[in-house]
């Protein structure tokens, strides 16, 4: 992961307890809607899997390195904002986080003032990164293809989908997005119903291929090697996806589909879509993070992922529309690349 280069104004109430701030719950919503904090659930994975915030990823307090899990994830220029079941653990864990030289603040209550206040939460995992100017990217793993991204109080999706293995109801679980990318038509990856629940006119930018756009009749249609900017300074590069093994072509043919490489404030993450290992991919070395699908026979072979994977040489590869395919290998396939094993099935 890149190298921070600047400072994060903190945000925090004026009423601190100690070297953290507290928050009511009403300012740790807005404080974590501006974007500029990185959400962390300190309790425990199995609270974290029972239902969360939706940004929010997991660093359980009761862990004996929990400091070091933290430093590893978040820079110290990068404010924090931690709770739990009900205001205790965070407390402690704000307080020795501050200690440690990060600006923190805790939410007074935690989950069980949260949830009484029927604010949104979520039981998708989370994983957040930081760009060069410490800002967070928290990327929600909904299922198989389908991801949604936080960056700067705006909301990406890519490739939502309202079936396949977990139903989502994205009017009810979501709000509107500021932008959808669609790689290709598979129902797996493109469902009109999903996009016209996340869409708000005069808001949401939809990104497709040419054979969406065509199907939608709407839309702007990227091809490979095309870029657009989208909201909040993002840059977006659509990339080739496809099959070249024999027997395969049918699924994925060249020139139709994209991948994505998005690029927030210098920290890149690749979006392969269906595709194979293919040579395209030695043009896109110094991606952070790599999201690389591991589907035989539609996309990549166990073997072929660690091929992409040496070719990329990301910081974190996360596999993702997997199905049933075997990934225990990977990490020991993998030396100096954190492979991060996540329910994307």
């Amino acid at each position: 992961m890149k190298k921070l280069i600047s400072l994060i104004p903190f945000l925090g109430c004026i009423a601190c307890s100690g070297a953290y701030n507290n928050l009511t719950t009403e300012e740790f919503a807005s404080a974590v809607a501006s974007g500029t904090m990185a959400v962390v659930d300190v309790r425990t994975p199995e609270e974290y899997t029972a239902g969360h915030l939706q940004s929010a990823s997991n660093v359980n307090w009761f862990d004996q390195d929990f400091i070091e899990k933290i430093e590893r994830a978040y820079p110290k220029d990068t404010p924090l904002a931690v709770y739990c079941r009900s205001g205790r653990r965070s407390a402690e864990a704000a307080a020795k986080l501050s200690k440690a030289g990060y600006k923190v603040s805790n939410m007074l209550g935690g989950y069980v003032a949260w949830t009484g206040e029927n604010r949104p939460v979520t039981t998708y995992a989370v994983e957040t990164f930081i760009t060069d100017g410490g800002l967070p990217v928290s990327v929600t793993l909904i299922k198989h293809g389908t991801l949604a991204i936080s960056y700067k109080g705006l909301s990406f999706h890519v490739d939502p989908v309202s079936g396949y293995g977990k139903p989502t109801d994205y009017a009810a679980e979501f709000s509107k997005a500021d932008a959808i990318l669609v790689t290709h038509e598979h129902p797996d990856h493109f469902d009109p119903e999903a996009i016209k629940s996340l869409s708000e006119e005069g808001k949401t930018v939809l990104v497709t291929n040419g054979r969406c756009a065509e199907m939608l009749g709407k839309g702007v249609a990227l091809h490979n090697g095309d870029s657009f900017e989208l909201p909040g300074g993002v840059h977006l590069d659509a990339v080739p996806a496809y099959n070249y093994s024999e027997g395969r072509t049918m699924f994925h043919p060249k020139g139709r589909d994209n991948g994505f490489v998005l690029s927030f404030d210098g920290l890149r993450i690749y979006i392969a879509g269906d595709t194979e290992d293919i040579p395209e991919m030695a043009a896109l070395k110094g991606v952070d993070v790599a999201f690389l699908p591991v589907n035989q026979p539609y996309t990549m072979t166990v073997e072929q992922c660690v091929a992409a994977a040496r070719t990329l040489a990301p910081a974190i590869l996360i596999p993702y529309h997997f199905s049933q395919t075997d990934l225990s290998a990977l990490p020991s396939l993998l030396p100096g690349i954190d492979v991060r094993l996540r329910d994307m099935q």
